[in-house]
């Protein structure tokens, strides 16, 4: 139904129905100069709004609870530093100190006998971990066949390790996708080594069942019966509140939705660059790629080093600013955050992946935990320590049963 109610409104700019056939033709040949102005939007921000530190608190958990130990030394964490998208001026013990309801602080005296501290898990954040984990492994195929359609987008099938790291988090993977989940799929993907001899990721098998884009899937919901048997499918189209667009912009647009639609699956190399047929593939590359991310949103710098490997032209994110009716560029965190417009309803997901229920209940938590550290709930026990001596047996135990309870071929984490 909001798909329905989105193209009402689309078809209101007259965005689906175009002019002449001999027109469009005329319009692929020459990309049009047209320039879309920036306009914030309040409701499109709180979409992205606390993403950065759930992503930075999740990776965290990850890496903490992968350890033996169950508990990590800062030293140790600091090194995952950059993994984690936090301001350069923020530290990371202060950051993780934020949430003490997420993780418990311990310490050691080092050799000069200076305490170090270190943090481990709570019982909540093991509790919704243990949660995501599960959810992980009944849902490998799913996740399988995402990472197989991000490699399906490439020209080679290829993605450098590096790349994939850089979306991981948004797409869904586990943490150590690359020792716990691709070794489990040695029939779909194999490690290669790169001309610039980096690790990179490569696809085995071709799925052609994969091979068709969300707005080829939809399109029975979103099309025009004509549109669909003549290949010149429609983005779906929003515009903030008051967003005005001129006339000359207007009739571009029209007749740009009418253009032909090139699968991002297929092979455009016979596409010149400068037309605007070329501009709609770029497009429908990245809102492909969108839609394969959990969050329907990734930030502008992870996918800058996708030039090559999906064949684009030279500034290709300049599509993100001159479509602002189906990206929404939110600068939120002192950084640049693409969000596909049409999987919101306001600020919320039309539809939600149930990790991203189980990310949303740790963002409840880590909110709670902020809010209970402002009122001074945690304060510092002289047995913490001994508590987390205890808890570390207690995380150990479980991860223990938890791993000799579950058959080991299907277990995707350990």
């Amino acid at each position: 139904m909001m798909f329905r109610s989105l193209f009402d409104n689309a078809r209101n700019y007259g965005f689906l129905h175009g002019h002449k056939q001999g027109f469009i033709y005329q319009q692929k040949f020459s990309l049009v100069n047209i320039k879309l102005k920036w306009v914030k939007d309040r409701t499109m921000d709180s979409a992205v709004t606390g993403k950065r530190d759930l992503k930075a608190a999740d990776i965290l958990v990850s890496i903490i609870y992968s350890s033996p130990e169950c508990c990590l030394p800062i030293y140790r964490l600091s090194r995952h530093r950059g993994q984690l998208g936090l301001p350069d001026d923020l530290r990371l013990a202060a950051f993780i100190r934020r949430y003490p309801n997420i993780f418990v602080e311990s310490s050691f005296l080092d050799s000069g006998g200076s305490p170090v501290p270190c943090f481990g898990l709570s019982h909540e954040a093991l509790k919704l971990h243990r949660e995501e984990v599960e959810l992980l492994r009944e849902n490998r195929f799913e996740v399988r066949d995402r990472l197989c359609r991000l490699l399906m987008l490439t020209r080679d099938w290829m993605l450098p390790l590096q790349t994939i790291d850089q979306l991981k988090w948004d797409l869904g993977l586990p943490y150590d996708y690359q020792d716990s989940f691709v070794l489990n799929h040695h029939e779909r993907f194999s490690f290669v080594r790169l001309p610039d001899d980096r690790v990179g990721l490569k696809l085995l098998y071709w799925d052609d069942k994969l091979a068709i884009s969300e707005l080829e899937k939809n399109a029975s919901l979103q099309q025009q019966e004509e549109d669909i048997k003549s290949g010149t499918f429609a983005f779906p189209v929003s515009f903030t509140r008051g967003f005005g667009l001129k006339r000359k912009s207007m009739e571009w647009l029209k007749e740009w939705q009418k253009l032909p639609y090139t699968s991002p699956y297929t092979d455009a190399s016979h596409l010149d660059i400068r037309t605007d047929v070329s501009e709609k593939r770029v497009v429908g590359v990245f809102h492909e790629l969108l839609h394969l991310t959990l969050h329907k949103q990734t930030e502008r710098k992870n996918v800058s080093n996708l030039r090559r490997p999906l064949a684009l032209p030279q500034k290709f994110t300049k599509a993100f600013e001159r479509h602002p009716g189906i990206f929404y560029i939110s600068k939120k965190n002192d950084t640049q955050t693409v969000v596909l417009r049409e999987a919101y309803n306001g600020g919320e997901l039309v539809q939600k992946h149930p990790l991203v229920k189980i990310r949303e209940e740790f963002a409840n938590l880590m909110k709670k935990g902020l809010l209970d550290r402002s009122r001074g709930v945690y304060k510092k026990n002289i047995d913490a320590n001994l508590v987390e001596e205890v808890r570390k047996e207690v995380c150990i135990a479980e991860k223990t049963n938890r791993f000799n309870s579950k058959d080991e071929s299907n277990s995707m984490l350990f």
